[in-house]
């Protein structure tokens, strides 16, 4: 199973994993985040960063889920990726979380593939007809 892994603003990543343990009723396994404090220095979160992504990497790869690309959380995803072993998405939201969660079971790259394609069409214009 690829592990999930969320590096966000504060407490974005725990919100998103919380939200997940509703829905499914459980917390799942190999899931772990790291909130990004402004005044965190993203050179001391590295280390960190590395040291958690072992706790979800059962072999099989990580995925990293960041929120805003060009940010820090999304630098530091940045700094740790490894392709075809450690991939990253920015713009995480639930619906790609739980897709993600959904297609781990599979190859890294239909796991991307999928947890993009879950992001993306989770966004709908809701209209009153």
């Amino acid at each position: 199973m690829i592990g999930l892994f969320l590096i966000t603003h504060t407490t974005y990543g725990e919100s998103l994993i919380q939200c997940v343990c509703h829905v499914l009723n459980k917390r799942p396994p190999q899931v772990a985040q790291l909130g990004v404090a402004l005044q965190d220095d993203p050179l001391n979160l590295l280390p960190l960063a590395r040291d958690m992504m072992k706790w979800v990497d059962s072999g099989k790869g990580v995925l990293i889920m960041t929120d805003v690309y060009g940010a820090t959380p999304a630098n530091i995803t940045m700094k740790l990726l490894e392709p075809g072993r450690i991939e990253g998405l920015a713009g995480v939201n639930l619906p790609m979380l739980l897709r993600a969660l959904t297609y781990r079971d599979k190859d890294m790259e239909t796991l991307v593939a999928r947890a993009t394609s879950g992001g993306r069409d989770g966004i709908i214009n809701m209209m009153k007809h």
